[in-house]
């Protein structure tokens, strides 16, 4: 029974759905008599039936004995016939944020729906989608793995046990005890593995950082903010190949997840678990928590504590969230939710590249006149209220938001609960803020010619080297020139 209970947990609502109906419909019994049989409602065993509501296990068990079939063959993945299948790919796609961006009404079919008219409509969403992904196949296999990998991290919370207990050996070996990581202690942590740290000013533009596995060296770039987060950080990445147990990479998908895990080690590194959750848990209590005292209590950038928080608010602090780093553009650069905030993405589920509706706090903090402080925002969207907090900044290649956010339950436990500040959106429904108000498009279409701006890098192709964007000839010069030093 408990490979049943199982089954039953993993079950497609929608295909369980069509083959109770199946089978109801076979026996020649009506809603009422199945209903009556089973010792539930009707109108219950109708919503069951549209795929609207999951069944009980001890209800499908019931179920299955009142239509004379087994309970493994109701709980079947399979549709039950091919006009079934039909209409569970059509209710899916329909569901799907490339229907849904085209602001047009789902089709709810009937028994007197023709089949051949499901199989036109289904016919159309999949060359909808053909067309789609026909458009990205230029960088798709990138976009892909990167979905792939951050599908992977959602599912067990962005949390990665086994390098938050590296990290914490690691910091304690070098003598840290309490607050900010230094580069002092980096830099032990960075002789404990054999390497010395040098700083130098002709790196190749391809690498953040290089690794001297012949002479121990671990090239750096100077520091362009004395003391600054991003030298620990970088050298605490390269470390972290070494720790991990990195080889070349063979894929793509390869590539990034090694990029994941040297990030998440650095994270672990500059705020390490024990004090990091401790000093969250305190501003939990206290209905107080803030990212800016996160950021400042270990001495890292905002997107730094962000991201960290995201690493540790679901399993210590029972809390789902999401993270935004969104451009002045409103481009979704990175991003990362188990809340159910629904992202843009594309037709691979791809999120990076995706513009963000103009509604949200991520790009509503881009029109305050003072960005010192954070901005707090609720919104409405499609799946529910939201609350988040925005810190903005801004580098040579623009302005850029970093947000946190949180279920409106969830709200409670931070400062700026009490914002007024409420917005509503209604993406990926372009007629939410894409697409342009009737009376602007009356007065202006066909009267207006636009320039578009041309990112040149999207045409050039990544240098052919041995790791992904690394151009192994500038590499190898390099390391020629400074293995005497």
């Amino acid at each position: 029974m408990d490979s049943l209970a199982t089954e039953a947990a993993t079950a497609d609502v929608a295909t369980l759905g069509h083959r109770i109906r199946h089978f109801r419909t076979q026996r020649g019994l009506t809603l009422d008599e199945l209903g009556a049989a089973a010792g539930v409602a009707a109108s219950q065993l109708s919503l069951i039936e549209n795929g609207k509501r999951e069944p009980r296990v001890s209800l499908l068990g019931t179920l299955a004995a009142a239509l004379g079939v087994p309970l493994a063959e109701l709980l079947s993945a399979e549709p039950p016939d091919a006009r079934a299948a039909l209409e569970i790919e059509l209710s899916r796609a329909q569901k799907g944020s490339l229907y849904g961006s085209l602001g047009l009404p789902a089709v709810k079919p009937t028994k007197g729906t023709p089949t051949e008219t499901l199989e036109a409509l289904v016919g159309l969403h999949r060359e909808l989608a053909r067309r789609a992904s026909e458009a990205i196949a230029t960088p798709e296999e990138a976009r892909r793995a990167n979905t792939e990998l951050r599908e992977r991290m959602r599912r067990q919370d962005n949390y990665i046990p086994e390098i938050e207990r590296l990290a914490e050996e690691q910091v304690r070996a070098s003598g840290h005890v309490r607050g900010a990581l230094t580069h002092r202690e980096v830099s032990v942590m960075a002789e404990k593995l054999g390497f010395e740290l040098i700083y130098v000013d002709d790196l190749p533009r391809s690498t953040r950082s290089i690794t001297d596995l012949e002479n121990g060296r671990i090239y750096l770039p100077p520091a362009s903010i004395p003391g600054g987060h991003g030298l620990r950080s970088m050298a605490l990445q390269a470390m972290a190949h070494r720790l991990l147990g990195h080889e070349r990479p063979a894929s793509y998908a390869d590539f990034l997840r090694q990029r994941l895990e040297i990030n998440y080690f650095a994270a672990c590194a500059l705020m390490p678990e024990a004090a990091a959750v401790a000093f969250l848990q305190q501003a939990k209590k206290e209905k107080d928590v803030a990212v800016e005292d996160f950021r400042d209590a270990f001495g890292v950038t905002h997107e730094a504590a962000a991201l960290r928080l995201t690493n540790l608010a679901t399993r210590h602090l029972d809390m789902p969230l999401h993270f935004l780093r969104v451009g002045d553009d409103g481009t979704l650069y990175k991003g990362y939710e188990n809340d159910g905030l629904p992202l843009p993405t594309d037709v691979t589920g791809s999120i990076e590249g995706q513009t963000v509706c103009r509604k949200w706090g991520a790009r509503n903090a881009f029109a305050r006149t003072n960005r010192t402080t954070e901005f707090y925002q609720y919104t409405d969207t499609p799946a529910g209220t939201y609350w988040c907090s925005t810190q903005t900044g801004s580098t040579a290649d623009g302005g850029y938001s970093i947000s946190v956010g949180v279920p409106f339950d969830q709200a409670k436990w931070f400062r700026g609960r009490e914002t007024t500040a409420r917005a509503e959106s209604r993406c990926p429904d372009e007629s939410c803020c894409k697409r342009p108000a009737t009376e602007l498009t009356g007065h202006w279409s066909g009267k207006a010619w636009p320039s578009a701006r041309l990112h040149a890098h999207i045409l050039s192709p990544l240098p052919s080297g041995s790791f992904p964007g690394v151009d192994d000839s500038d590499v190898y010069t390099f390391l020629e020139a400074h293995s005497g030093i």
